[in-house]
């Protein structure tokens, strides 16, 4: 991958699609983790307002300051950034108090983890609104397209989506290029939802490389049979969400009523 000329179509991209959009800029949810820190720097870079958003709830501390390293790096190299900081950890636990829960504990860990990454959208869309500006979305093409590793209507619910064509080798290619900080580089990747240390790879069963692998495999008509060990298990594990992932996937089914129906 050409990182420089990728860097610049992209950067070049947002500034279309802004001017066009005749917003005033970009929104980000910053987390500490190298798709946000990619995202926000390619916002940054288009020389349009960004505001870079903390959102914690009982965030660990090194996500936290991760996060906060990147923000300050970007403020001392671009006088378009901005940062704000908006702790949901309370709005969260009133919301854990007033649902009703279920004996399934792993169902309820779950809901409520992809109720973080929905209170965060509502807090991004909110600071979008009052600042004219656009939710840029953090996705990368594994998560996107692929196995559907992210909240529908959470971290998925977004204006524009500046690096969901890259896959997340790329990412991190086009973050070193940018000199995104290396704490955040060499981070074990975390979407951070649980409140404890697990990894992305401890809940898919299987590293960004290997689904990278397992894509590239599907796109060219393998099937599972084709494949034994390791790599027929990180093929069964790619299909099987990247199915039951649909849903997030492709578009909102409508039912069409027939016209002789009307």
């Amino acid at each position: 991958m050409n990182t420089e000329k990728v860097s610049e179509y992209i950067i070049n991209w947002l500034k279309d699609y802004a001017t066009n959009a005749g917003v005033k800029g970009f929104v980000v949810g910053v987390s500490g983790g190298i798709d946000s820190a990619l995202t926000s720097t390619l916002c940054a870079k288009t020389g349009f307002p960004t505001l870079c958003v903390e959102m914690p709830i009982h965030q660990a501390e090194s996500q936290v300051s991760r996060a906060k390293e990147h923000i300050a790096q970007l403020k001392d190299k671009f006088d378009n950034v901005l940062e704000t900081k908006v702790n949901l950890t309370s709005t969260f636990e009133d919301f854990k108090n007033e649902v009703p829960t279920i004996d399934d504990q792993t169902k309820v860990d779950l809901s409520l983890a992809n109720t973080r990454a929905r209170l965060r959208m509502t807090t991004l869309y909110y600071l979008a609104g009052i600042n004219s500006a656009l939710v840029a979305g953090t996705g990368n093409k594994v998560e996107d397209f692929g196995v559907g590793f992210y909240t529908k209507y959470g971290d998925g619910g977004v204006d524009l989506s500046p690096i969901a064509d890259l896959m997340k080798s790329e990412v991190y290619a086009l973050a070193a290029y940018l000199k995104v900080p290396n704490s955040i580089q060499i981070a074990e990747p975390t979407d951070g939802l649980f409140g404890d240390s697990r990894s992305d790879e401890d809940q898919i069963g299987a590293s960004y490389d290997e689904l990278e692998w397992a894509m590239k495999m599907q796109d060219n008509g393998k099937t599972e049979v084709d494949f034994s060990g390791r790599e027929q298990e990180v093929f069964k594990i790619y299909s099987r969400l990247n199915t039951i992932n649909k849903h997030k996937m492709l578009p909102i089914p409508i039912c069409e009523i027939p016209a002789d129906l009307k």
